[in-house]
Order: structure tokens, then sequence, then C-alpha cells
């Protein structure tokens, strides 16, 4: 009977796994795209298509740091339903907006329930993962995520190129939204009481103050990852002349996510997440610097495994630092924080990256990233691994 508890692919955990990957599918099916889609339907130039697309980034910042106190606080499979229908009906709404300010507004909101649902179904995975299995069940669960990022964009330009036609790529879209709403209603949840003990509401319920410095380190991270992910193309193009590298470039990225969620099972089942972390940013330093110090086509692909492999380790072990300072009615707070801060990051970095660029050159945006990612290195092993051992939680 122990045996059966201990069981980490249990069929609720499997259900919050293939949730996840619909929800995550749908949305990057369509992401490479729109920015063609807005082009071609709307003759939109490329400054409002840039601040088109941004709304939805500002509304899931904005909206995440809410979503995991409404996690905590009522009950979370109902949580997650509602958000997955709201996400699901604006993939719909873009098969309706009949104009660009429409189009414009739906992109922004669908951000709120987008952002919401990733906060609430990571939050379950965790709720159906046997406690001495959670480090390492984490660990796998962002191989549903990793694995739709890889596929999704491939499929999504492959049915444009066959068919031409955005209303079947938001119809297959919708499909796979939908999909995800039926998987997250069939997920049984373990009885829990939402929280009651809280008599004002406080800073502490939408930002996990005992985290912060997990957060901050995030920050660096992401920003890192949101110069190279948003000046990759045109940074291949213009210094190392690769004018057409950049999907295979992310292609391994993502196998390098991958095989690093793979590997890193074993330690994450050990409980070794600083061990882990600090491994993932070390890789993913070395994988920056290489990027910047040599223009040779191989050593850029090599930046992408690199990358790849250190983000790979890195995330999962801080998402389970995070839990780990958390109580157990604050996982939903503690999964938003987490998202917060990449988010911020990741924002930071695409306006840092091209502010940088505009006056200094792409060369100097990535020598900064190398100087950020390093100031996030010494901050972990300076302070975010001691503060992390001194506020873990065990219950």
């Amino acid at each position: 009977m122990t045996e059966t508890k201990e069981v980490l692919w249990n069929r609720e955990y499997i259900k919050v796994m293939a949730t996840n990957f619909s929800l995550f599918f749908a949305f990057y099916l369509l992401t490479p795209l729109l920015p063609i889609y807005l082009s071609e339907h709307f003759g939109a130039t490329k400054d409002v298509i840039g601040l088109v697309l941004s709304g939805y980034a500002v509304a899931a910042l904005l909206f995440r740091p809410f979503s995991g106190y409404i996690v905590d606080s009522f009950n979370r499979k109902k949580v997650l339903i509602f958000f997955m229908v709201l996400s699901f009906l604006f993939y719909g709404f873009y098969l309706l907006a009949g104009t660009l300010a429409v189009f414009a507004v739906v992109r922004t909101l669908h951000g709120g329930p987008f952002g919401a649902s990733t906060v609430a179904n990571s939050t379950v995975a965790i709720d159906v993962l046997p406690s001495s299995r959670r480090n390492e069940g984490i660990g796998y669960y962002g191989l549903s995520n990793n694995i739709a990022t890889a596929i999704a964009p491939t499929v999504g330009i492959a049915l444009y190129k066959l068919t031409g036609d955005f209303n079947i790529l938001f119809l297959v879209a919708l499909l796979f939204a939908l999909l995800s709403v039926v998987l997250s209603a069939t997920v049984k949840l373990p009885q829990r009481a939402p929280v009651a003990d809280k008599k004002k509401i406080s800073l502490d319920r939408f930002f996990l103050l005992r985290g912060w410095f997990i957060g901050v380190n995030m920050v660096c991270f992401a920003l890192c990852y949101g110069v190279l992910s948003n000046y990759l193309a045109i940074y291949g193009k213009e210094v190392m002349g690769i004018t057409s590298g950049s999907g295979t470039f992310f292609l391994l990225l993502s196998l390098g996510l991958i095989l690093s969620r793979l590997q890193g099972g074993k330690s994450l089942r050990e409980g070794k997440l600083t061990r882990h972390a600090g491994i993932g940013i070390l890789i993913s330093t070395v994988g920056y610097t290489v990027f910047v110090i040599s223009t040779h086509p191989v050593c850029f692909y090599a930046t992408a495994i690199l990358v790849g492999l250190g983000n790979g380790h890195m995330w999962p072990a801080f998402q389970n630092m995070i839990i780990s300072v958390a109580h157990h009615n604050e996982r939903g707070t503690a999964n938003s924080t987490l998202l917060t801060s990449w988010d911020l990051g990741m924002g930071l970095g695409i306006v840092l990256g091209g502010v940088i660029a505009e006056y200094f050159g792409y060369s100097a945006a990535f020598w900064t990233v190398v100087a950020v990612h390093v100031i996030g290195v010494v901050m972990y092993f300076a302070c975010t691994r001691k503060m992390f051992l001194q506020r873990r939680i065990t219950e």
C-alpha cells in the first residue's frame, strides 16, 4: 500500500501533464505566426505588432500574483477549470476579431486567464504528487510544456505553409484548448480546506515574501533569456551572418531542456536542489559566454543546447526551492511568485536589450547578458542558496 502511494506516474499526474501540454500547445501553435497574421490581415506595422503582442505579457504579469491568491483561497479544481474555460473562449474570440483594435484587446485580455491557468495547473500538479516524489515530479512536469513549445511552432508553421489559412490555425488552437478543459475536468484532487486563517489580505498573499530572494535571482536569469529569445535572429543575421538558423536554435534549445529534465530526475528525487540549481546556472553561464566570444556557427548552435540544459536544470530546482519555503496553503502564491519573477525578467530583458542594441549594438547587448548572468550566479551562491537552507519548511 505504501508503494502505491509513492508511485510518481499516477493517473491524476498524467492527466495534469496532458492538460499542461494541451494548454501550451494551443498557445505556441499561434505565437510565431501572429506577427505575420497582424501584418497580412490588418496591415499592421512592426512597431504596432510589437505593441499588440506585448499586451499579453503585461496582462499575464499583472494577473499572476492575484491568481496565486485565488488558487490558494478557493477550490483549486474549480479555479483551474474556470480559467481553462476562459482561456479556451479567447481562442474563439481571435476568430471573431474583425479589427486590429479588437484583436489587440482580445490578445491582451487573454494574458490573464492563460497566466492564471499555468499557475493553477502547476499547483494542482504538486497536489497530486506524492510528497516523497514531489521534487522529481515537478522536474518532469516541465517536460509537458517543453515538448509542446518545441513541437507546436513547427506544426503551426507547417499548417500555415500547407493551407495559408489562419482560420484553420485558430481552430486547431481552439481544439487543443478545449482538450485542456476536458482533461482538467477529469482530474481528481485530494481534499483540502480553503485558506480560512487569514483575517486580512496581506502582501504575502500575492507575493511570497519568504521566497523574495529566489524571485529576485530568477529575474536575473529571465532577463538574460529575454534578450536571447527576442534578439537572437537579428543578432545571428547582423553579427554572425546566420540568416535562417533561429528555428534550429530553438529546436536544439528545447532538446537541451528535455534532456536536462530526463537526466536530472535522480538528483531532484534525492532532494539535491541547491546542487541541481547551481549546476544549471553554471552551464547556462558557459552557454551565454560561448555565444558572444565566438561567431562560428558550431558555437551558435552549441549555445542552444547549453542554455537549454542549464535552464532545464535551474527551473525545476528553483520551483522546488520556492515551494519548499512556502506553507502547504501557499503553493499557488509560491508558483505565481516564481512565474511573475520570470515574466518581469523577460520584460526587462526585451526593453534593456533593445535600448543597448540601439545605442551600442547587439554585441554589447549580449555582453550585458553575460554580465547580468554572472551577477545572478554570484547572488545565488552568496545569498539565495544560504537563505533557502535557512527558511526551508518541512511539513
